[in-house]
């Protein structure tokens, strides 16, 4: 009796890690090619959109950087 207890906590054991396993792979590869383009489009889109905004922003913190860096 001792002997088919461990052989079943051994079998479920085995299940749950084989059920884990898939459920790991399929997470990992639910991203598709589509829908990584899709982000990619909409991220390009979004720079294009604000691209003025962001220069000056870049522009104004290297500015700043390099007022503050002198006094060092």
């Amino acid at each position: 009796m001792k002997k088919m207890a461990v052989n079943l906590r051994n079998r479920a054991r085995k299940v749950k890690a084989r059920w884990t396993e898939e459920l790991c792979r399929k997470s990992l590869s639910g991203i598709t090619v589509i829908e990584l383009v899709l982000i990619l489009v909409i991220v390009i889109a979004l720079l294009l959109i604000f691209k003025n905004q962001l220069i000056n922003l870049i522009n104004t913190i290297f500015d700043k950087i390099i007022s503050e860096s002198s006094g060092i």
